[in-house]
């Protein structure tokens, strides 16, 4: 089992990250993606220690909240961390149209920009989208994501955007968001979503999936997410846990892989 997405590198778990670790561990995770975002404070270099410290992977990019902040220093350090091996993706990285965090001409310029990117650099792109589908589709096709490959994370998105997130050949994440209930578009997609093109994730500390709804989210917590989908799709959960992380080997090898930049 993995946990593709979460972010345990947060203040939220300043006080106990070694027992979260360890009861992923127990649970029977063999990863957990430490997703690391730009901000106007530490956020990055936290995400970079917390990752060091556990022995995990990390990503980094500027999140659609946080475009605003993006220069050349910022796209300089990211390219840097991809020269020096220390990240295994770029992200996260979108639009999200909900919050308009940051102005959506700038979301729009900031994510292209990482687009290209993640296809110079040669890693994957770990995708954010929120009320922007079709927009995030658009601009992943036009910026030729195929080249770097990459994952729709915590998908909220109807059949539109799976279609075309597919023909990309990116991955597609589901999160505890899919036992919620009215998760029903969701719940499609993720019956009819290839076996070799899904992940799960919790995307810790947010999301938490009944039974553990209204709590804060950790990463042992991706086996109700993975339960979930094994009996959408008539499987086991050791089935989709071994598919799932099948498919995040095969997506992040080329961090390791990669010529260099």
């Amino acid at each position: 089992m993995i946990d593709s997405h979460c972010h345990i590198d947060m203040p939220q778990f300043d006080t106990d990250r070694d027992e979260v670790v360890a009861r992923a561990r127990a649970a029977g995770l063999t990863e957990m993606l430490v997703v690391g975002e730009v901000d106007e404070g530490e956020a990055l270099q936290r995400s970079l220690r917390v990752a060091e410290a556990y022995g995990l992977p990390v990503s980094a990019g500027v999140h659609p909240h946080q475009a605003r902040l993006a220069g050349e220093a910022t796209w300089d350090e990211i390219r840097g961390l991809a020269r020096e091996g220390r990240i295994v993706a770029i992200g996260e990285v979108g639009l999200d149209f909900h919050y308009d965090h940051s102005p959506r001409k700038t979301q729009r310029e900031v994510f292209r920009r990482q687009v290209r990117l993640a296809r110079d650099v040669g890693l994957p792109l770990v995708v954010h989208t929120r009320e922007a589908d079709l927009e995030t589709a658009a601009i992943l096709e036009q910026e030729g994501a195929r080249e770097a490959g990459g994952v729709i994370h915590c998908f909220t998105g109807g059949h539109e955007l799976a279609r075309r997130a597919l023909a990309l050949d990116f991955l597609i994440s589901f999160s505890g968001i899919l036992a919620f209930p009215r998760a029903e578009v969701i719940q499609e997609v993720a019956r009819d979503v290839p076996e070799d093109r899904l992940l799960v994730e919790t995307d810790a500390p947010f999301l938490a999936p009944p039974p553990h709804r209204g709590r804060r989210n950790e990463p042992a917590y991706v086996v109700e997410v993975a339960r979930k989908l094994a009996s959408l799709r008539g499987t086991s959960q050791q089935a989709i846990g071994e598919a799932a992380e099948r498919n995040y080997r095969r997506l992040f090898r080329r961090a390791q892989e990669r010529p260099g930049v």
